[in-house]
Protein backbone atom coordinates (compact mmCIF):
# COMPACT_ATOMS: atom_id res chain seq x y z
CA UNK A 1 0.00 0.00 0.00
CA UNK A 2 1.42 3.55 -1.05
CA UNK A 3 -0.11 6.43 1.28
CA UNK A 4 0.45 10.17 -0.05
CA UNK A 5 -0.18 12.58 3.29
CA UNK A 6 -0.29 16.04 3.25
CA UNK A 7 -2.90 19.51 2.27
CA UNK A 8 -4.38 19.12 -1.18
CA UNK A 9 -4.41 22.44 -2.21
CA UNK A 10 -0.44 22.48 -1.52
CA UNK A 11 1.22 22.85 -5.06
CA UNK A 12 4.04 19.89 -3.99
CA UNK A 13 1.59 17.84 -3.35
CA UNK A 14 -0.39 18.41 -6.55
CA UNK A 15 2.68 17.33 -8.34
CA UNK A 16 3.34 14.42 -6.62
CA UNK A 17 -0.34 13.43 -7.35
CA UNK A 18 -0.29 14.07 -11.19
CA UNK A 19 3.10 12.26 -11.42
CA UNK A 20 1.57 9.25 -9.33
CA UNK A 21 -1.19 9.36 -11.70
CA UNK A 22 0.68 9.52 -14.60
CA UNK A 23 3.12 6.82 -13.56
CA UNK A 24 -0.36 4.50 -13.00
CA UNK A 25 0.81 3.97 -9.50
CA UNK A 26 -1.97 3.45 -7.22
CA UNK A 27 -2.45 5.31 -3.86
CA UNK A 28 -4.42 6.53 -0.84
CA UNK A 29 -4.62 10.32 -0.48
CA UNK A 30 -4.44 11.36 3.27
CA UNK A 31 -5.48 15.27 3.75
CA UNK A 32 -4.08 15.90 7.59
CA UNK A 33 -6.93 18.83 7.42
CA UNK A 34 -9.67 16.86 5.99
CA UNK A 35 -9.12 13.35 7.35
CA UNK A 36 -7.50 14.20 10.53
CA UNK A 37 -4.14 13.76 11.90
CA UNK A 38 -3.63 11.22 14.69
CA UNK A 39 -0.48 12.32 17.49
CA UNK A 40 0.87 8.48 17.77
CA UNK A 41 0.95 7.91 14.09
CA UNK A 42 3.48 11.50 14.05
CA UNK A 43 5.16 10.44 16.59
CA UNK A 44 5.51 6.67 14.94
CA UNK A 45 6.60 8.99 11.46
CA UNK A 46 9.36 10.67 13.80
CA UNK A 47 10.90 7.49 14.59
CA UNK A 48 11.25 7.35 11.15
CA UNK A 49 12.12 10.49 9.32
CA UNK A 50 13.74 13.47 12.34
CA UNK A 51 11.22 15.72 13.61
CA UNK A 52 13.44 18.54 12.37
CA UNK A 53 13.22 17.42 8.83
CA UNK A 54 9.40 16.99 9.20
CA UNK A 55 8.78 20.09 10.87
CA UNK A 56 8.47 22.98 7.61
CA UNK A 57 10.32 26.40 8.82
CA UNK A 58 9.73 27.56 5.72
CA UNK A 59 5.94 27.75 5.72
CA UNK A 60 3.29 30.58 6.54
CA UNK A 61 2.24 28.91 9.08
CA UNK A 62 5.54 28.28 10.79
CA UNK A 63 6.84 31.90 10.46
CA UNK A 64 3.66 33.09 12.13
CA UNK A 65 4.07 31.34 15.01
CA UNK A 66 5.44 34.04 18.35
CA UNK A 67 9.20 34.00 18.66
CA UNK A 68 8.18 32.28 22.17
CA UNK A 69 6.55 29.32 20.49
CA UNK A 70 9.80 28.99 18.13
CA UNK A 71 12.51 29.23 21.27
CA UNK A 72 13.94 26.12 22.64
CA UNK A 73 12.16 23.88 20.08
CA UNK A 74 12.13 20.23 20.97
CA UNK A 75 10.77 17.12 19.46
CA UNK A 76 7.93 17.25 21.92
CA UNK A 77 6.99 20.76 21.11
CA UNK A 78 7.30 19.98 17.44
CA UNK A 79 4.66 17.41 17.99
CA UNK A 80 2.66 19.21 19.37
CA UNK A 81 2.83 22.10 16.77
CA UNK A 82 2.49 20.11 13.85
CA UNK A 83 -0.78 18.15 15.55
CA UNK A 84 -2.22 21.98 16.18
CA UNK A 85 -1.10 23.16 12.47
CA UNK A 86 -0.76 20.30 10.24
CA UNK A 87 0.44 22.80 7.72
CA UNK A 88 3.48 22.92 9.83
CA UNK A 89 4.19 19.39 8.55
CA UNK A 90 7.11 19.21 5.77
CA UNK A 91 4.91 17.47 2.51
CA UNK A 92 4.54 15.46 0.68
CA UNK A 93 5.17 12.17 2.89
CA UNK A 94 5.44 9.50 0.72
CA UNK A 95 4.91 5.88 2.70
CA UNK A 96 5.55 3.03 0.43
CA UNK A 97 6.39 -0.42 1.95
CA UNK A 98 7.47 0.65 5.06
CA UNK A 99 9.73 2.99 3.47
CA UNK A 100 9.17 7.16 3.99
CA UNK A 101 9.57 9.56 1.63
CA UNK A 102 9.79 13.78 2.58
CA UNK A 103 9.31 16.29 -0.07
CA UNK A 104 8.73 15.20 -3.58
CA UNK A 105 11.41 14.61 -6.30
CA UNK A 106 10.14 12.70 -9.24
CA UNK A 107 13.74 10.37 -9.65
CA UNK A 108 13.32 9.66 -5.90
CA UNK A 109 9.56 8.52 -6.44
CA UNK A 110 10.36 6.33 -9.50
CA UNK A 111 13.71 4.71 -7.64
CA UNK A 112 11.36 3.88 -4.70
CA UNK A 113 8.17 3.02 -6.67
CA UNK A 114 10.10 1.04 -9.48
Amino acid sequence: MTTLYGIKNCDTIKKARKWLEQQDISYQFHDYRADGMDKDWLISVAQQIDWQQLLNTRGTTYRQLSDEQKADMTETKAIELMCQYPAMIKRPLLIHQQQYLLGFKADQYQALLA
